[in-house]
């Protein structure tokens, strides 16, 4: 396959000496709508993530491989770091795990080498003995000539941390250039691939795996130097290395009710609802994080208001995060505080304002995760 597509680096040895010895192998794949299967017809069939891992069950083994869909609709790399215990660690070892942002993250670069580097490190840290491979799916915003921007971000992680990497959209661009493919025609929307789109990212996707995994096939970095890559100084000293999430029930929480949103409309999450609402605007939560940034995953929806927060007992500042997409369903929306420059014990807390913008149906807070980073 093109070297545009794929970047080999150190490779996958971990994850090929475990299939060559005929051990189990879990596959986790973390990343946003695409990954979860957006734009295709059965996402659990047709989508790139599940035909890469029909390709993996067939080359295998049903009964070896394990397939971890970790994808959430709207999430970036950044919540992507502190999803990554609960929804990839937790179920049980993992031994490759492949990973797609280039889509969601936004402009900040600092940013969005943090969040990919946080997933880098604290799955490297709790899971030593495992692959990880990066994926740049396509949109508009990746297809402009040269290396487009979060890609190039994160290629520096990649190429840092001696990971491997598909670029399915650098295999989209080429297809685009020799009058192979139509964009509009692969992504109606522009962004989710639907079966035939799906279909050829897959198709990059195994072709990258046949070479990999090739019993012949060397790692591409010496194996010294991929070595001491595994855990290098990091890029960005405040990224998402020890971010996670946790229960609201851990926080300090007057005026609230346990609930669920059974029945109720939600987009971008396959997860446990339960989460605490306010009763009334009296209502107040507080929790400690240790580390340089602490935040919340509200459900946001049509009823949502403002809320306000403050930190160590300093003034509270209002935040209004209700837009277009609450008018249709509930979701998930991580809200981060603003970080520290060093990590250290703060407290944070949380309230209703009882205002909501004009278009909301009321003026509700829903908290489903604490956040810390």
């Amino acid at each position: 396959m093109a070297a545009s597509i794929i970047h080999h680096r150190a490779g996958l040895q971990r994850f090929k000496r475990r299939a060559e010895a005929g051990e189990p192998l879990a596959v986790a794949f973390l990343g946003g709508s695409i990954t979860e299967g957006a734009g295709a017809s059965d996402g659990d069939a047709t989508s790139w993530r599940a035909l890469a891992g029909a390709y993996l069950t067939a080359r295998y083994g049903a009964e070896r491989v394990t397939l971890i869909n970790a994808g959430v609709g709207g999430t970036d790399s950044t919540f992507g770091a502190a999803r990554l215990r609960e929804h990839v660690l937790d179920a049980g070892p993992v031994d490759l795990l492949l990973v797609e942002f280039a889509v969601n993250d936004g402009e900040d670069r600092t940013e969005s080498l943090r969040g990919m580097e946080g997933i880098v490190r604290q799955f490297r840290r709790l899971a030593p003995t495992a692959d990880i491979c990066f994926v740049y799916t396509a949109a508009d915003k990746n297809l402009t000539p040269g290396v487009p921007f979060n890609i190039a971000a994160h290629e520096e992680v990649a190429e840092h941390y001696a990971i491997p990497s598909v670029n399915f959209a650098a295999g989209v661009r080429a297809a685009i250039d020799a009058g192979m493919a139509d964009w509009c025609a692969l992504a109606g929307d522009r962004v989710h691939p639907n079966d035939e789109g799906h279909a050829l990212y897959a198709a990059y996707m195994r072709g990258y795996l046949a070479e990999a995994l090739e019993p012949e096939r060397p790692g591409s970095w010496p194996e010294e130097e991929a070595h001491r890559a595994f855990m290098p100084d990091p890029l960005e000293a405040r990224s998402g290395e020890f971010a996670g999430m946790a229960a609201p029930e851990e926080a300090d929480a007057r005026g609230f009710v346990r609930e669920s949103l059974e029945g109720l409309p939600l987009m971008n999450w396959r997860y446990d609802t339960a989460h605490l609402r306010a009763l009334s605007d009296d209502a107040a939560l507080t929790f400690t994080v240790d580390g340089w940034r602490a935040g919340i995953v509200l459900l946001c929806g049509p009823d949502s208001g403002s809320i306000e927060y403050s930190v160590d007992g300093g003034p509270f500042q209002e935040v209004d995060l209700f837009d277009e997409w609450c008018e249709m369903a509930y979701r998930p929306v991580p809200f981060w505080l603003p970080g520290r420059e060093r990590p250290a014990r703060m407290t944070v807390s949380v309230r209703p304002t009882g205002r909501a913008d004009p278009r909301s149906k009321g003026a509700e807070l829903r908290i489903l995760k604490l956040l810390s980073c």
